[in-house]
This record gives structure tokens, sequence and C-alpha cells, in this order.
């Protein structure tokens, strides 16, 4: 049986950290994370989507979490395919960016050199073996293709040695006439591919399918059941509550992700005040042994 580790989507997002559930005299950036890891094995960072991660950073998360401590980074948004405004790159390249109007095929090398800069600052965590999966959440418009299949092995060309995982936004990759095909594609390229829980009434809805097409990682990433997925803001997107029966349903597929896979990582990205890690405690408790509980101290080491 493979660890199952149980986490958030964040330890920084601004709705949790105005919700109280960071202690009186932990609610510095050192103290949050230090408390945070204290309660759970595994958070992912969504920060790097925005911005490109820095070496000093993975430094002091290194420095501030337990040596069995995960963080699954989520994959820059250039890197992805995403639309990524001059902003969002470091002050050395925007102009570049902003020269070709954000298409970065006009220029090489600078998808080179961000890519280089991305691995570069990541390099701490993997050496301190903090660093859990590398996520590439693809856009909607990645839909399943040739075009798109040959997108990601060019990606996992790129990312090679890294621990990665794949989220895709299209719902088309995991519909039941390509499940295998999907399966096959990141079994090949050793991606773990990433199980999404979300409403299902909506025409982008992603199926709940679990396939696990790595034996290091499988990861499942729970974004709530708001049928506002795709408008409004983001507390209005993620916002929900999840119940015990809904989180239920998960349980026979991660407990069989687990007999697959070394290190199951169950996140939760309904961050709105403390929805998340409520959810991730009720989790725990489901995925506990019966007759036995679940603690913050079992949890610090997995629940598998």
């Amino acid at each position: 049986m493979g660890d199952i580790r149980i986490g958030t989507c964040s330890w920084t997002d601004k709705a949790l950290v105005s919700s109280g559930w960071y202690p009186a005299g932990r609610r510095d950036a050192e103290g949050r994370l230090r408390h945070y890891a204290s309660q759970f094995p595994v958070v992912e960072v969504d920060a790097t989507y925005y911005g490109l991660p820095s070496t000093r950073n993975s430094l002091l998360w290194a420095d501030r979490t337990p040596e069995d401590f995960r963080f699954d980074v989520k994959a820059f948004s250039l890197l992805t395919g995403h639309p990524t405004p001059p902003s969002a790159m470091p002050a050395d390249l925007r102009p570049v960016l902003t020269r070709h109007r954000g298409r970065t095929e006009a220029d090489p090398g600078l998808l080179d050199e961000v890519w280089a800069r991305f691995g570069a600052a990541l390099e701490p965590l993997r050496g301190a073996g903090r660093l859990g999966t590398v996520l590439f959440q693809f856009p909607p418009q990645l839909a399943p293709g040739r075009p798109a299949a040959a997108f990601l092995r060019r990606c996992r060309e790129r990312a090679a040695g890294w621990p990665m995982a794949v989220e895709f936004r299209h719902p088309g990759w995991w519909r039941e006439d390509h499940i295998a095909a999907t399966t096959a594609l990141l079994t090949e390229l050793d991606a773990a591919a990433v199980a999404v829980d979300m409403v299902q009434t909506l025409p982008a809805s992603v199926p709940p399918v679990a396939p696990v097409t790595s034996s290091q990682f499988a990861v499942v990433r729970f974004h709530g059941r708001n049928s506002a997925w795709g408008t409004g803001t983001k507390e209005e997107r993620f916002r929900h509550s999840y119940t015990r029966e809904e989180l239920s349903e998960w349980i026979p597929r991660i407990r069989a992700m687990a007999e697959q896979a070394r290190e199951v990582h169950v996140l939760f990205n309904n961050c709105c005040a403390d929805a998340s890690v409520r959810a991730a405690q009720s989790m725990r408790q489901l995925l506990a042994p019966p007759g036995r509980p679940a603690t913050e101290a079992e949890d610090a080491h997995g629940a598998g």
C-alpha cells in the first residue's frame, strides 16, 4: 500500500489566512508554513503558476518543513501554453515577450530560458527531498489529438528527470472513448494522471476518472462542486464545503490508487475560508484504518 498524503492547494491563500485557522503567533510567513506542515504532510504551491519560483523561496520552504514533507509545485503558465502577461515574467525577459506579443514560438530562446530558470529554482527542494510532483495543468484549449500529444511529449523532454503530474482541463481527454489513449500516453511519458473532483453538470466538466499512469505518484485534486465553475470570481468558482458523503465516494478510488503508486497526493482546492483544511481533515478521518481514528501525528506520515 502506497503512502496517502492529504493536504490543500495552498497554505498562503488569503481566505485561509483570514479565516482564523492559523493560531496567534503563527501568522507570519515562517509561522504559517511551520504550522501547516505540523498538520499536513503535503501542500501544493500554486504561486509558481503566476510567476517563476525563486531559489531563495525553495531554500526557505525546505528549511521550514520536516524531512518527509512534500511540495507539489504548479508549472509556470508559459510552460503549459496558457496566456502569460509580461508582468508575470522576470523583468529582464519582459521586453522579449512584449515584442513578440506573448508568442514564445517567435523566440524559442525565451522559452528555453524560462524552462531553465524554473528548473533551477526547484533544485533546492529536490535536493532536500521535499519535491513531490511538478503539476502541469493544461488549458481547456488543449484538446486531445496529435498536436496535443506532440506538445505533451515536448514538455516531458524538457522536464526530463522531474516527477511530472498532468491535469487536463479539456474534458475530452477522460471521456469514455478516449480514456485508454490518454492513459497510454501518460504511461509512456511516466507522468502521473491527475484525477479531478468537480461539478459534473457543465460542458467543461472533467469526468472523475482515476487511472494510475506512474508507479511513483498519483494525484487527486478536489476543486469543489460549484456550478459557477468557469465564471465569476475565484471565490465563487471554488466555494464548496464537501460533505462526508461526497468525500466517501473517493475512498475506494484512492485506496485503489495507493495499491499501484508509491505516493498518492490528495489535495483540496476549495479555497474559501477554511473549507479546504476542513475537507482535508475529514478525508483523513475517512481514510484512517478501521477502529483507529486519524491523529495529526499520523497524518504527518501519510494515511496509507
